[in-house]
């Protein structure tokens, strides 16, 4: 690609140009925030959306401006029920796009929670690790087979997997203490691993896979976190930047945030972020130390720990993918 996107890049600048007409999409998380901005973009430059959301009322009053965009680019919007803290919804989702049979170019696996209280899924789970990976896990898997030649798999990581490595002996916290956001950065690794290896697994049918930080942004998902909480943490964050002599944190627009996954998904070379983590619109470079700063640790993109992973999410999902 000639032009040469970043951090203040928006959806509207990375898809300048692009034709999208004929291509279809499914995004998680269509009734807020980074969901509804993706569907929007995309649908806008001719691409038939299809919404994943848990409440549909809710995601049908916010994607109101998203069919209004299809009325010009000729693309298209639907929704779909989706919850990822329930397998059986997720299985029932799955089910009903396989009937469908329709294939789909990506998959935008956008949907999360950010440090909840304690919580379980409705099959145990801790609720981050059950909804932001779990549920994902299930349901682009059973629906692998739609995404065809040239297809893109895009799950939205977080800097905040700096926080944590995945826990494979105690993915549940029933022995450890919980931490909301020790919980976040094991969920959020775990969707960096799972593109890890689902890139390895596609890769060969040309399908792809990578893993996007969409950077900090004021969404729903901070809807657990209190103003000083949110301030606490941006400290924390100026802190570690100062230490790396990085310049201060600095929050996004949502349109800024939604920029990364729709350059991985449409724009950006496929064989450059296979298998990769995007941020900022470009590729991540591995980096250690403490802090939520740029770049990926190495434990996100380990290619051992990301089939350790695997192994252990069919073993807790009762499915062999």
């Amino acid at each position: 690609m000639s032009q040469v996107f970043g951090a203040t890049s928006t959806t509207d600048e990375v898809l300048a140009g692009v034709d999208l007409l004929g291509k279809r999409v499914l995004v998680t998380g269509t009734s807020a925030g980074l969901g509804v901005e993706t569907s929007w973009a995309l649908a806008a430059h001719g691409a038939n959306v299809v919404g994943a959301a848990r409440d549909l009322a809710k995601a049908e009053r916010a994607t109101a401006g998203v069919r209004e965009a299809t009325r010009a680019s000729g693309g298209s919007f639907e929704l779909v029920a989706l919850d990822l803290a329930s397998l059986s919804s997720v299985r029932a989702c799955a089910d009903r796009l396989l009937e469908d049979a329709r294939r789909f170019d990506m998959v935008i696996a956008n949907a999360g929670v950010m440090a909840p209280p304690f919580g379980r899924t409705a099959d145990g789970f801790e609720t981050q690790f059950g909804t932001n990976h779990l549920g994902h896990f299930v349901l682009v898997n059973r629906i692998a087979g739609l995404l065809g030649d040239g297809g893109r798999l895009v799950n939205l990581s977080s800097a905040g997997h700096r926080f944590a490595d995945v826990d494979l002996d105690d993915p549940n916290f029933e022995r450890t203490a919980y931490d909301p956001w020790v919980a976040y950065g094991r969920s959020k690794t775990a969707n960096s691993l799972f593109a890890v290896a689902f890139d390895r697994r596609h890769r060969d049918r040309g399908v792809r896979a990578t893993a996007v930080h969409p950077g900090g942004i004021h969404t729903e998902l901070g809807r657990h976190m209190s103003s000083g909480e949110m301030e606490a943490l941006i400290a924390s964050i100026d802190a570690a930047h100062a230490a790396a002599g990085l310049p201060p944190f600095a929050l996004k627009t949502i349109p800024q945030g939604a920029a990364t996954s729709v350059w991985a998904a449409a724009v950006a070379d496929a064989k450059a972020v296979g298998g990769r983590y995007c941020e900022d619109c470009h590729v991540a470079e591995i980096q250690d130390g403490e802090g939520i700063r740029g770049g990926v640790r190495p434990y996100a993109l380990d290619v051992e720990r990301a089939e350790a992973l695997w192994r252990k999410s069919e073993e807790l999902v009762g499915e062999r993918f």
